[in-house]
């Protein structure tokens, strides 16, 4: 007869199983849930709003196996350690996994066990202290679940019978999508303005090399150049000025080093530096902190977990960093206060960082085990962490101020003196500024003009979002939570609400129809402050001051109504076959308009019998300025909207803003229709004039 295991223990991955096996020893069977074993069903919304709005759980499709075979282990085993991950949605799967074991009534025989990393001594040291389920976070995980379950199922169908089918709605991707959205409508409606600079060129005695001022101002106060006629006016009067140094300081400054990894920063960092998307970045992750191969170490958890928003360091990481900064630089790099977690009511400190499990695992050391992407972001991690723990770079900075008759010049430079943590970590914002002074240049230095250097410049528009400045502003304005930024971008990459080409996010036509919808029928499920308090309330729920149940009651009713006069009043967008005087090459008809995940496409009306398709280009009336064909309304290929020569690829000719048929009285060039200004297209005209009600 076999011997019985006496423990068994319950993680959500099975990467993790080998691990963890090898650190407990034949005492213990690991074994892996792979992730929810239970949910809400597809088929319907699954909450019963009825009756206290009891969410109807079944067991997931396809997982009957794993379940059968977790319920016999747990037959045979004297004590269950559900080990799910240290986060609500692993607490909840525990909570799953109890119910779906009958384990209720058993409390004495299964533990609630979390570790941060998959090492020996977190696991073992975790093993010490077991503990019941933690029921405010698992309520917390089922109200936003029956949350986003109630929007996505009560809204989704609206949006197919009003816009097309298969499209979705959700309380984080809904507010996203918004935000994408408010962006672009402000690049759109920019008035660009005017603006010069003025450098010049002076040439130090006993110097090779000119120093390059930048004009500040009259009288010692500030002037900004709008106008060529203003930089002329200036110009005028600085000639024959001699040009004197009035004043040379000098000082110190200092850059402190970035705190550690979290989730955000972590997708934010990995999205500029390494040009990951977030989905990409947390796939990653997740490998890491689930464990190499590391051949005859076996497999090695490299990283603690990936879902914090907490900047805490357990005093054994600081002390193994200190050790290793002290041994690898020298104590001088050593920081000497390191900077605590930050504070606030949304983290959960019982995380750590984002960090290397041990620090001699050294980039270059793990190496040959690593795949290309997964070697680059845990360089990244290691360097950022290694950073955080030491000193602060410092620069030596001078300052000089020119003055020419009334007028004032100045120079700024900076020389770095200490590198400190940038000696192993930099990221955009930290490139060493170069020295641009004289080395011997003093109040007494003599000055002689070479030439002025004169820039026309225009104010550029907040820049489109990128997934990196878009998991900022997010999280700035607590909007979803780390684990909730991938998912949000990945779904509305998928429906076509959003493009990325390079690493802009740009708003499809589909997702402007949906967006209108949403702001129309539900402001509040959009509205950014709304969503940013339902989450201040959902974690509410995990701290045990809301109970989630009565959050669920308040929003429901609200929700009800208002999908419930949507129906009635809100418009069918009309994505109807329109007509065209297009005629089908194969069959003679007159092709009709479509529309696509990509937009609007010309299709053969005799479908299935005819499937001539065409892309459809819609007529602006206004000519192209470098061969005289039509202007038309385009789509990269990724679905973002232009406006092009209809003859490209043979002419290259497009715009982002639509032309207008008015002409640029100015210059005669083309004007683009910016909100209600016209502004010409030609940079170097720049003229810009009140749009009329029929100027198109």
């Amino acid at each position: 007869m076999a011997t019985k295991k006496k423990n068994l223990l319950i993680v959500e991955s099975p990467t993790k199983v080998k691990a963890i096996k090898k650190f407990l020893g034949s005492s213990y069977e690991v074994v892996a849930s792979n992730g929810h074993v239970r949910d809400l069903p597809r088929s319907q919304m699954g909450i019963d709003v009825d009756h206290d709005f009891e969410p109807k759980y079944i067991t997931i499709r396809g997982k009957g196996d794993v379940l059968a075979a977790l319920r016999k282990a747990a037959k045979n085993a004297d004590h269950i350690y559900l080990a799910t991950d240290p986060d609500r949605e692993g607490e909840a799967i525990s909570w799953h996994l109890m119910t779906a074991l009958k384990l209720e009534n058993e409390k004495d025989r299964f533990s609630r066990v979390t570790f941060n990393e998959i090492t020996q001594s977190a696991v073992k040291e975790a093993m010490k202290h077991p503990r019941d389920i933690d029921m405010n976070l698992v309520d917390a995980q089922q109200a936003r679940r029956v949350l986003d379950r109630m929007v996505g199922y009560q809204i989704s169908p609206l949006l197919w019978e009003k816009i097309k089918r298969g499209l979705s709605a959700g309380r984080v991707q809904s507010v996203a999508l918004r935000i994408i959205c408010d962006r672009e409508d402000e690049i759109n409606s920019f008035i660009p303005q005017e603006y010069w600079t003025l450098d010049v060129n002076l040439k130090v005695k006993g110097e090779k090399k000119p120093i390059v001022a930048h004009y500040y101002g009259k009288d010692g106060k500030k002037v900004d150049i709008s106008s060529k006629a203003e930089l002329d006016e200036i110009l005028k009067d600085l000639k024959g000025k001699k040009f004197k140094i009035s004043e040379i300081k000098k000082g110190e400054r200092t850059k402190k080093a970035p705190l550690p990894f979290t989730t955000s920063t972590l997708q934010q960092e990995a999205s500029k530096a390494l040009n990951f998307s977030t989905q990409k970045t947390m796939r990653t992750a997740q490998q890491l902190y689930e464990g190499i191969d590391m051949g005859k170490a076996g497999t090695v958890g490299l990283i603690t977990y990936l879902r914090t928003d907490s900047t805490r360091i357990s005093d054994e990481a600081q002390a193994s960093a200190a050790n290793y900064i002290s041994n690898a630089f020298g104590d001088e790099y050593l920081a000497e206060k390191v900077q605590g977690a930050k504070a606030g009511a949304k983290i959960q400190d019982a995380h750590e960082a984002i960090r290397p499990t041990d620090v001699n695992n050294t980039p270059v050391a793990v190496k040959e085990f690593l795949s290309r992407d997964q070697f680059r972001l845990y360089q990244l991690i290691w360097r950022r962490f290694m950073a955080s723990r030491m000193a602060a770079a410092r620069y030596e900075t001078t300052s000089v101020k020119i003055d020419a008759g009334e007028h004032r010049f100045t120079v700024a430079a900076s020389r770095t003196v200490f590198d400190g943590f940038m000696n192993v970590y930099t990221d955009e914002d930290d490139q060493i500024e170069k020295n641009t002074l004289a080395k011997r240049i003093d109040e007494k230095s003599e000055l002689e003009l070479q030439d002025f250097e004169e820039k026309q410049h225009f104010t550029q528009p907040a820049p489109h979002y990128t997934e990196a400045s878009l998991v900022h502003d997010l999280e700035a304005l607590g909007i979803g939570r780390p684990s909730t930024y991938a998912p949000t971008i990945t779904t509305i990459l998928a429906r076509h609400y959003i493009t990325k080409e390079n690493k802009n996010l740009y708003v499809t036509e589909l997702g402007e129809a949906v967006n209108k919808m949403m702001n129309e029928a539900f402001p509040q499920i959009v509205d950014v402050s709304f969503t940013s308090n339902m989450e201040t309330l959902l974690d509410g729920v995990a701290e045990g001051d809301v109970k989630w149940k009565t959050i669920v009651e308040n929003f429901y009713p609200d929700l009800a109504d208002a999908v419930e006069k949507a129906q009635k009043e809100i418009e069918k967008v009309e994505i109807q076959d329109e007509a065209t005087d297009v005629v089908c090459e194969n069959c003679g008809r007159n092709m009709v308009i479509k529309y696509g995940p990509h937009g609007k496409f010309l299709a053969c009306p005799g479908f299935p019998e005819c499937r001539n398709t065409k892309p459809y280009y819609e007529k602006t009336g206004v000519s192209c300025p470098k061969c005289g064909k039509d202007i038309v309304l385009k789509r990269t290929k990724k679905g973002r909207l232009y406006y092009g020569c209809v003859d490209n690829p043979d002419c290259d000719f497009m715009v982002w803003q639509k032309p207008s048929k008015k002409t640029c009285p100015r210059c005669g060039g083309l004007m683009l229709i910016k909100n209600n200004k016209l502004v010409c297209n030609d940079p170097e005209c720049g003229n810009i004039i009140d749009r009329n009600k029929d100027d198109e």
